[in-house]
C-alpha cells in the first residue's frame, strides 16, 4: 500500500451544554464490526509498508537487546515462610518460571548465592536451586495463546496450595485457579471474570478476590471457600460509588485482612481480624472527601497499633499512630507534615519500621528502629540521580530490608540492608552482556522555566564520547504527567540502542506527576491540566535553547495519559518536534470521559473533571483534547501504537486521531496489536520486537545514524 487507508465518515452528532460536535469516526468503536477490523488491518498493512525500510534496523535493535540480556537468569530469592521463592527465565522461552526451594535453617535470612552470569549461561537451563519445586511455568500456561498475563499469584501459609489467575485476551479479566503443589494438579475451584490481586487468608481455607462492574471498575470483594462451587461464594463488600475502586489484601503481620476503597482523592480502609475470616470488616476512618490514607499494622512496645499515612490538613502527608482497637481515638503524630518532603509509604516489621518518601524530586528510604518517628536513618547513595525502594519484603520477622536500586547509568541492583548493623549487601546487579562501562555515560539534570515561571526538572542521559553538550544531538524526550505518577531515573537495556547511536534520552518531569510533591500533581490535573502540556513544551524549548538538540532532531514520546500529553503538544507546538511517538494514547479524552458506561470513566472524573455535568470542565477539556483540536498545520511525523483489547485506553481513540490527522495531510501511522492489552504484547521476545519497532522509527524520525557505526568508531 502506497497510499494511506481513508476511514469512512459516518457523522454522529454529540451535544452537551449546547455545544454540538459532529464525530465522523465514532463508528470505529465497534470492534465487532468487520469493517472496523478491516480498517485496522489496512492501517497495519500501510504502516508495514511505510516502515519497510526500517526492517533491517528493527532486527538489528532486537538483536542488540537480546544480545545484551542474560536470557537464562534467576531472580534473587525472597524468603516466604520456610521457602526461598524466585523466578527463573530460560533462553528461548517468552515467560518466567515461578519456583521455590526449601530453607534448611529457619534462622537463615541470607538468600542463596546466585551463580555468576557466565556460569549461569552454561548451566542446564532446567536447573535451579537445590531442592527446587516449580510452582507455575508461565510458558506452559501460555501455550496455545497469543497473549498471556498473570494477575494473581499466592501460596497458602502452610505451603500446600497455589492460587493463580491468568488473562489470555489482554482485557484484564482473569480466571482464578487453585493447584495442589505436591501433585501439580488443579482443584475443581475455578472463578472467572475476576480482577487481579486475589489471595489466601492465613488459614488457607478461604481465598478473597475482587470482580469488576460493567465499566471495568473493581467494585466487589468476594470470599471463596476452597473446594466449593464459585456460585456459593460470599459477597463481602461492594462499593456503590462509581468513583471508587476496591482491593483486598493482608497486613504483613498476617493479623488483619484489609479492604481498601479509593478514588483519586479519597480513600477508606476496612480491617478484619484474620483469625475470623468469615467475620465483618470494620472501618478504620470513615471516608472524608479529599482525604487519603493508608494503614499498616505494627506492634509498638507490645501494643497493637495502626500506622496511618494521611493527608488530612497535611497536603504532603504525615504519619500518625492510633490504637488498633480504637483507630478513631487519639492520634500520635510520628512524622509531622513537611512541605519539602512528600511522605509516600510506611512498612512495619516486628523490630523496625521502613519509611519511603520523596525529597528534591528523588525517592528516599529511611529506617526507624524504634517505631516512634524519631531518629530516622536515611540510606545514602552517591549518585546525583537515582531511584530506590523497598521491594519484596513479605516476612514480619525478617532482620533485613530488600531494596531495589537503579539510575540511568547503574543497572538494576538488589541489596539487603541489615538493620541491626547498617551493612548494605549487594546481592545482584542486572547483567549487561557484551560489556558495559557506566563511566562512558553521563546523567545530569537541567531545569526549564515554564510559562508561569515554575522551574521544571529535566533528566538526561547520554554517552560522553558521542554527545557534547552545546552541540545538538538527536534526542528523545519522554513525558507522562498524570495521576501523581513519577517517572524516576532507571536503567534500561533497550535504551542503550538509542544512546549508542549518539542520541540523548531525556525525561520532562512535568506537573501532573508526583516528583516534587502533592502540589506538583495538583497543579497539573483537572482545570490545571494545560500546565502539563506547556511544561513539556518548555522542556523541549530549553533543550533546544541550551544546544542539546534542534527541532529537526527532537522526538517526543508518551504512553497512555502520556499519549494525551504528546498528542496535545503536537497541536500546540508542532514546530518543535520531528516526530511524535504515542503509545496506547489517551487522545480522545472528552468523548471517553463524557460516557459513564465506558470502562473506568466515572473513576477518572477526580483526575480530569466531570465534563458531563460541568460546562466549564467540558469547555476546558475540549480546548486541549488532541482529537478535538487537530487543525491545518505542518505536523511532525506521528506514530500511534495501540492494542485491540486494551480496556484502559480503547484502540478507537488513536484510530480516530490518525483519521483526523490524515484529513489535514499529516504523516501519521497507526499500528494496532490485534492480540494485546494496555501493556502491549506479552512475552519478553515479543515485547523486545515491539520496542525495536518503536525505537527504529524514533531513530529514523530523529535523524540519528541507523547503524550505530559512528558510536562504535568513537568508542574504539
Amino acid at each position: 500500500m502506497t497510499t494511506p487507508p481513508i476511514a469512512a465518515k459516518t457523522p454522529l452528532h454529540r451535544q452537551h451544554h449546547e455545544d454540538v460536535v459532529i464525530d465522523n469516526y465514532e463508528w470505529l468503536r465497534d470492534k465487532d464490526n468487520p469493517a472496523v477490523i478491516s480498517h485496522l488491518q489496512a492501517e497495519n498493512a500501510y504502516t508495514d509498508r511505510r516502515t519497510s525500510h526500517l526492517e533491517l534496523l528493527q532486527e538489528q535493535i532486537f538483536e542488540e537487546i537480546k544480545g545484551r540480556t542474560q536470557e537464562t537468569d534467576l531472580s534473587v530469592p525472597v524468603r516466604q515462610g520456610l521457602w526461598w521463592h524466585y523466578t527463573r527465565t530460560v533462553e528461548g522461552q517468552e515467560y518466567g518460571i515461578h519456583c521455590r526451594a526449601p530453607i534448611s535453617d529457619p534462622t537463615d535470612w541470607t538468600p542463596p548465592v546466585l551463580p555468576a552470569a557466565d556460569i549461569l549461561a552454561e548451566t542446564d537451563a532446567a536447573a535451579g536451586l537445590p531442592g527446587e519445586q516449580i510452582l507455575l511455568d508461565d510458558n506452559a500456561e501460555a501455550a496455545g495463546h497469543e497473549f498471556f498475563s498473570l494477575g494473581s499469584f499466592d501460596v497458602s501459609d502452610d505451603g500446600t496450595l497455589l492460587l493463580y489467575a491468568v488473562d489470555v485476551e489482554g482485557d484484564e479479566r482473569y480466571t482464578i485457579r487453585v493447584r495442589t503443589i505436591a501433585t501439580g494438579q488443579n482443584l475443581a475451584d475455578e472463578i472467572v471474570n475476576t480482577s487481579e490481586g486475589a489471595l489466601f487468608d492465613p488459614s488457607g481455607r478461604y481465598l478473597f478476590y475482587t470482580t469488576v462492574d460493567e465499566a471495568w471498575r473493581p467494585d466487589t470483594v468476594w470470599r471463596h471457600e476452597i473446594g466449593s462451587a464459585a456460585s456459593a461464594d460470599v459477597q463481602v463488600f461492594s462499593e456503590p460509588d462509581e468513583r471508587f475502586w476496591v482491593g483486598v489484601g493482608l497486613t504483613r503481620s498476617r493479623k488483619y485482612l484489609v479492604i481498601e476503597a479509593g478514588s483519586s482523592v479519597t480513600s477508606e480502609t476496612r480491617l478484619l481480624d484474620a483469625s475470623d475470616p468469615t467475620g465483618d470488616f470494620t472501618i478504620v476512618w470513615p471516608r472524608v472527601e479529599g482525604v487519603e490514607y493508608d494503614v499498616e499494622h505494627a506492634v509498638l512496645d507490645g501494643d497493637d497499633r495502626l500506622l496511618i499515612v494521611h493527608n488530612d490538613h497535611a497536603i504532603n502527608f504525615e504519619l500518625v499512630s492510633v490504637a488498633a482497637g480504637d483507630p478513631q481515638g487519639e492520634k500520635r503524630v510520628l512524622l509531622a507534615h513537611n512541605p519539602e518532603i512528600r511522605l509516600e509509604s510506611v512498612d512495619a516489621f516486628r523490630d523496625f519500621v521502613v519509611v519511603e518518601y520523596r525529597r528534591e524530586g528523588l525517592t528516599r528510604v529511611a529506617i526507624d528502629r524504634r517505631g516512634d518517628g524519631a531518629g530516622l536513618t536515611e540510606l545514602q547513595f552517591d549518585e546525583p540521580l537515582f531511584s530506590v525502594g523497598a521491594h519484596g519484603n513479605p516476612e514480619w520477622e525478617q532482620p533485613t530490608i530488600r531494596l531495589g536500586y537503579t539510575s540511568f547509568v547503574t543497572p538494576s541492583t538488589v541489596y539487603d540492608y541489615v538493620v541491626a548493623t547498617g551493612e548494605m549487601r549487594q546481592l545482584k546487579q542486572q547483567t549487561v552482556l557484551g560489556g558495559y562501562d557506566p563511566l562512558v555515560f553521563e546523567q545530569r539534570r537541567e531545569w526549564a522555566i515554564a510559562t508561569d515561571g515554575t522551574r521544571i526538572p529535566i533528566s538526561l542521559v547520554f554517552r560522553r564520547d558521542l554527545v557534547t553538550p552545546g552541540i545538538p544531538a538527536p534526542t528523545l524526550l519522554y513525558g507522562y504527567g498524570s495521576y501523581e505518577q513519577s517517572i524516576d531515573p532507571g536503567f534500561g537495556i533497550p535504551r542503550l540502542s538509542l544512546l549508542d547511536r549518539g542520541m540523548i534520552f531525556a525525561i520532562a518531569h512535568v506537573r501532573g506527576g508526583g516528583e516534587l510533591g502533592r502540589l506538583w500533581y495538583e497543579n497539573g490535573k483537572t482545570t490545571h491540566k494545560r500546565n502539563t502540556f506547556t511544561d513539556f513544551i518548555a522542556c523541549a524549548q530549553h533543550l533546544i535553547d541550551a544546544g542539546y538538540t534542534t527541532p529537526e532532531h527532537l522526538v517526543a514520546e508518551g504512553g497512555s495519559a502520556g499519549g494525551l500529553l504528546v498528542g496535545a503538544v503536537a497541536n500546540l507546538a508542532p514546530e518543535l518536534f520531528a516526530g511524535i511517538l504515542a503509545v496506547v494514547p489517551f487522545v480522545d479524552p472528552l468523548t471517553s470521559i463524557l460516557d459513564p458506561s465506558l470502562p473506568l470513566t466515572v473513576i477518572e472524573w477526580d483526575e480530569w473533571g466531570d465534563p458531563l455535568h460541568d460546562p466549564e470542565v467540558y469547555a476546558y477539556m475540549k480546548s486541549y483534547s488532541p482529537v478535538e483540536n487537530v487543525h491545518a498545520t505542518h505536523y511532525p511525523r506521528i506514530l500511534a501504537v495501540t492494542s485491540l483489547n486494551d480496556t484502559r485506553v480503547l484502540y478507537v481513540e488513536p484510530a480516530k486521531w490518525v483519521a483526523k490527522l490524515r484529513e489535514v495531510g499529516a504523516d501519521a501511522l497507526l499500528k494496532t496489536e490485534m492480540s494485546a492489552g494496555h501493556g502491549g504484547v506479552s512475552g519478553r521476545y515479543s515485547a523486545w520486537r515491539e520496542r525495536a519497532f518503536n525505537y527504529a522509527w524514533v531513530i529514523d524520525a530523529a535523524g540519528a545514524h541507523p547503524s550505530g557505526e559512528p558510536a562504535q568508531v568513537l568508542a574504539d
